[in-house]
């Protein structure tokens, strides 16, 4: 099987385009989901030569501290350095049958670079990705959620229970106080000022 060489010469404008922004990050990212059965019986696994493999699965590591993450660049000087080899034995590794860039294929970035990817592994960055914009969902509804009870109770305090009556009133005061007044503690005077603009709103 013919094996892709770093300084293979490509029509950018027949690459696909990576699935990741280049400015997406990963800042805590310090783990990589392994489907270890998956892996052993790849064919990477089974025929590559036990230094290419080594190479190779290292490989897998360095993208997940690139950027876009789960890529790598197209430089073999860079590749060499990464794995801390000397650029001879990195070329000498890319022209055997099966190279340590098994599988990688060249894709274009959101910024125009040309950059290595591999399916699996841009399979695992987009799983990744995702659950972090789950996570950061699930956090801004649970400050949502309290900022909601909090202003609910304030308004107990100050006497503005009646207020609270108005179907989406409560939302609409902490939607007010984020726009106006963003880095305010949430005082009783704050609040009054609030509900003084609000109630001068036409509804």
């Amino acid at each position: 099987m013919t094996q892709p060489s770093a300084i293979q010469l490509v029509d950018a404008d027949e690459l696909e385009e990576y699935p990741i922004a280049t400015d997406q990050r990963l800042e805590s990212h310090f783990y990589v989901e392994m489907h270890f059965r998956r892996w052993l019986n790849s064919r990477f696994c089974l025929l590559a030569e036990p230094e290419v493999g080594f190479y190779g699965f290292n490989l897998f590591f360095v993208s997940q501290d690139q950027s876009p993450v789960g890529t790598l660049p197209c430089d073999d000087r860079l590749l060499a350095k990464y794995l801390n080899l000397d650029i001879e034995r990195w070329q000498g590794l890319c022209k055997r049958e099966i190279s340590p860039l098994y599988n990688w294929h060249k894709v274009r970035c959101s910024n125009g670079e040309i950059r290595w990817a591999h399916p699996v592994v841009t399979e695992m960055a987009v799983k990744a990705l995702g659950s972090k914009r789950k996570n950061a969902e699930a956090k801004a509804k649970a400050r949502e959620r309290k900022r909601l009870k909090d202003l609910t109770q304030m308004l107990e305090r100050i006497g503005a229970k009646h207020l609270m009556a108005n179907p989406g009133f409560v939302e609409r005061l902490d939607a007010w106080l984020i726009a106006h007044r963003p880095e305010c503690n949430r005082t009783e005077p704050v609040i009054r000022e609030a509900l003084d603009v609000i109630g001068s709103e036409r509804p």
